[in-house]
């Protein structure tokens, strides 16, 4: 029983050190593939922000009080290190919880087009997502990972497609070898 609850307890610390200090986390919620998304890790749980202007969170059925899975990376070595199981939550805009969620948030977002107005804009058009861990334990963690690499094929984009190389490249990279 003591060795159940220890091991919990090391679940839930590795689970919030890896989130916190992690740039991303891959989110699958009940539909869709498993994207990769920016968040803050606030008050127990990893925070997000989604919809126009945003990253999209549209095609991965993360409805309030649904479930989640969330995976994050080994800052070290870049490869999975814990996955967790996640409950969402999505405050009213303008609500306590709400507020302080996009305080964080607004914290780290960068580049923002309208930052004067970025809250009016979140609470208008977007959505705010708390994704709180369901349970003490992590689905994977080391010493209980899948067989399996779970590589997929990156998402179709315009970002991804493959084009030739500008006519000047090439002289520009030679120029810069001199000196």
């Amino acid at each position: 029983m003591t060795e159940t609850v220890s091991q919990a307890l090391q679940d839930r610390a590795l689970i919030e050190e890896a989130t916190k200090k992690s740039g991303l986390i891959w989110v699958r919620g009940t539909t869709g593939p498993a994207r990769a998304l920016w968040h803050v890790w606030h008050d127990g749980a990893a925070c997000l922000v989604g919809g126009p202007g945003e990253q999209p969170l549209a095609d991965l059925g993360l409805a309030d009080g649904g479930p989640a899975t969330v995976t994050v990376r080994s800052k070290d070595k870049g490869g999975r290190l814990v996955a967790w199981e996640a409950r969402v939550v999505e405050p009213a805009p303008e609500s306590e919880a709400w507020q302080a969620t996009v305080e964080e948030l607004k914290g780290k977002r960068l580049n923002a087009p309208d930052a004067d107005s970025l809250t009016a804009r979140w609470a208008r058009e977007c959505r705010v997502l708390r994704l709180e861990p369901s349970s003490g334990e992590a689905a994977q963690r080391p010493g209980r990972m899948p067989e399996g690499a779970h590589a997929a094929p990156p998402l179709a984009s315009a970002a991804i497609t493959r084009r030739p190389i500008p006519a000047a490249l090439p002289k520009l990279l030679r120029r810069g070898r001199k000196g």
